[in-house]
């Protein structure tokens, strides 16, 4: 018998034929149309939602408020350029993100399109500050594939063939407690490496070289990994001691993920740059560069921006979803998906050693698998086994990691419980079946 071809692996197949192979397929689920937390795909069938797009609809698939005010927008102008005619979806945009993200006294944004162009700006503008040029970034770091931001990134497989890479970059191990604390206890730890961050200015770079620090204050592709509050804290303080602008990178993490606008302000650390994208437009591609006034202003007029900065479209989106998400309070949502979450799979952590380490702030969690309980042997083939058997059951989730072997939870956080409850089932019982395989 002659098995029928689904549309799914139809369109999959029509994928293979004309889009580049190095364009990644991280999950091969399909989508027809979505809604909330539901996505129906080709065939019509439906998936819950918990990779959320990479993070980017924390406020659901397709919101009502932020589909009504693209559709309203696009009946009046989509481009000019705000280079050449100002418009006001963008200064509107920039006004709320100053007021929610106060970086000191006061704080000016700029916008773009995507992460990567988001960071590329921060370097930029933090060079034009300090009037410096190395940078200093982290291991398991993500900060995009653009140049510089590929560069930045850690992860090799994202960088293979793709050198020379951008000079004056130096990189400083991530103070990832649950993979390198050996004996330590976390006051210990963090002491040593704040150590080794100091040492950096001896035997790394000329501390008076450098322009920024560069780190995502919870590491996404990295694994998830939330940087101890102890040593961000140690981080500010060397950054002011020598003068270096501290970028804080929130495109995974920002928009409600964490229970805050940001996850600095969950730390109570304040960057001079940040940067942010992803949910703050909800699903268009907008990003934006916020930070202190006096080193925003310290770029030249025209070395910061592009042609598609702060499409009108994706402004109006932006601004639409910042209000819905104040409207039915996100970052409240957000704590309480975090909790139900963290209480499931905290509760099987109990029964499988195989589960290393669950960890996360707000609903931005990860679950990292190992063997013989050991934080140094990454269990890469059982993660993808859990993503494959989960797509089979309806259930949309990706890996994260620098080996693959994290589950990282990032469902809209507009899911009802009853959504959560029974994606948190699907994912316990692959978690089950991948063991005992």
């Amino acid at each position: 018998m002659i098995k029928e071809i689904t549309k799914s692996q139809e369109l999959l197949d029509r994928r293979k034929e004309a889009v580049a192979n190095g364009v990644g397929v991280f999950n091969t689920a399909t989508v027809k149309e979505a809604k909330g937390a539901i996505i129906i795909d080709a065939d019509g069938n439906e998936l819950i939602d918990f990779a959320g797009g990479i993070g980017v609809v924390n406020a659901g698939h397709c919101p009502e408020p932020v589909v009504a005010a693209i559709r309203e927008q696009a009946g009046k102008y989509l481009h000019t350029s705000f280079n050449v005619v100002t418009y006001e979806p963008y200064i509107k945009l920039c006004e709320e993100l100053v007021e929610i993200l106060p970086h000191g006294k006061k704080t000016k944004a700029m916008l773009v399109s995507t992460g990567a162009e988001a960071v590329e700006n921060a370097i930029k503008i933090a060079r034009q500050a300090t009037k410096r040029p190395a940078v200093i970034c982290y291991t398991g770091a993500y900060h995009g594939r653009t140049m510089m931001a590929m560069t930045l990134t850690s992860k090799v497989s994202y960088k293979h063939d793709c050198g020379p890479f951008a000079p004056e970059v130096y990189r400083l191990p991530f103070p990832n407690f649950y993979r390198y604390r050996g004996t330590r206890d976390e006051a210990t730890f963090v002491k040593d490496e704040l150590k080794r961050l100091h040492e950096s200015a001896l035997n790394l770079v000329d501390v008076k070289s450098v322009a920024a620090v560069i780190l995502e204050p919870i590491q996404g592709e990295g694994g998830f990994n939330p940087i101890p509050q102890k040593y961000l804290e140690g981080l500010r303080a060397f950054c002011d001691e020598h003068g270096i602008m501290l970028i804080m990178d929130e495109v995974q993490s920002g928009f409600c993920r964490t229970g805050h606008w940001a996850s600095w302000q969950h730390y109570g650390v304040q960057p001079d740059i940040s940067t942010y994208a992803k949910s703050m437009g909800s699903g268009l591609p907008i990003a934006a560069v916020v930070g202190r006034a006096e080193v925003m202003d310290a770029a030249a007029i025209g070395s910061i921006g592009g042609t598609y900065i702060g499409s009108p479209i994706c402004c109006v989106a932006a601004s639409a979803t910042i209000k819905y998400m104040k409207d039915i309070d996100l970052s409240k949502k957000a704590i309480k998906i975090g909790n139900v979450i963290m209480n499931r799979i905290q509760n099987l952590m109990k029964l499988h050693p195989e589960i290393g380490d669950v960890r996360g702030i707000g609903a931005m969690i990860g679950i990292e698998f190992v063997l013989n309980g050991d934080p140094r042997q990454p269990n890469t083939e059982i993660c993808s086994k859990i993503v494959k058997g989960c797509a089979e059951n309806g259930l949309v989730l990706i890996s994260a990691g620098t080996y693959k072997n994290v589950i990282r939870i990032l469902s809209p956080l507009v899911i009802t419980d009853e959504q959560l409850e029974k994606g948190l089932t699907i994912l316990e019982n692959e978690i089950k079946k991948a063991i005992k395989k």
